[in-house]
């Protein structure tokens, strides 16, 4: 079984892959905070680990009162990470960040570190069920490698037909991360109690960014 607190280390080296694909992770949670409109403004994450990229762009954001989320996370001692450095409005929930049951429509969406650690099948489903969890105009950032075989085109396809626009999609040479980002276009689907995906991760040891 992974250790979910052991993988957060690599945030630890500027270099490593992980941290660089934090920094894209966070401009674009930033740049769909500050597009958002005058108001409250809904935030969700899945598998939210410690929730660095989130409280990272909060801490930019001139508007962060404004932010209500929830980060809903499995791993306990991850959980009591991110609740050490939450900020009033955002919420830390220890549960199965699986079902849609889970959430609440939300203007930002974040799916990272969830495509590459369950079955091609599942970020299928998770993608074209998305538009339950989606106010209108909403946006979804979301990573996966595209280790061979790639998958990152065909879900970027799958957007496309779940109602999605891409505003952009964020890679570089050498590193296998991609982040992904989304904003739907098409109608929000009316909210149904669902299971998204199974997650089921794969060992890391180390030696380079995980797969996600």
């Amino acid at each position: 079984m992974k250790n979910w607190v052991e993988w957060h280390a690599a945030y630890d080296d500027p270099s490593s892959g992980l941290t660089r694909r934090l920094a894209h992770v966070r401009r674009r949670v930033l740049t769909a905070l500050r597009q958002a409109p005058s108001g409250e403004i809904r935030l969700i994450s899945m598998c939210a680990g410690q929730g660095l990229d989130v409280f990272g762009a909060l801490a930019e954001f001139d508007r962060a009162a404004d932010v209500v989320g929830r980060l809903v996370e499995l791993d306990p001692a991850n959980v009591a990470a991110a609740r050490a450095q939450a900020v009033p409005g955002i919420e830390v929930v220890e549960g199965d960040a699986s079902v849609t049951s889970a959430y609440y429509p939300a203007d930002v969406v974040l799916a990272c570190g969830v495509f590459g650690n369950v079955p091609d099948e599942d970020v299928h489903r998770t993608v074209s069920l998305l538009p339950m969890l989606c106010r209108e105009g909403a946006t979804v950032v979301w990573t996966r490698h595209h280790e061979a075989p790639d998958l990152t085109p065909t879900i970027r396809k799958w957007f496309a037909e779940a109602g999605f626009e891409e505003l952009g999609f964020d890679t570089e040479p050498g590193y296998w991360y991609s982040v992904g980002t989304h904003r739907l276009v098409g109608k929000p689907l009316p909210f149904e109690d669902r299971k998204m995906f199974e997650f089921l991760g794969q060992p890391f040891d180390g030696r380079r960014s995980p797969k996600s």
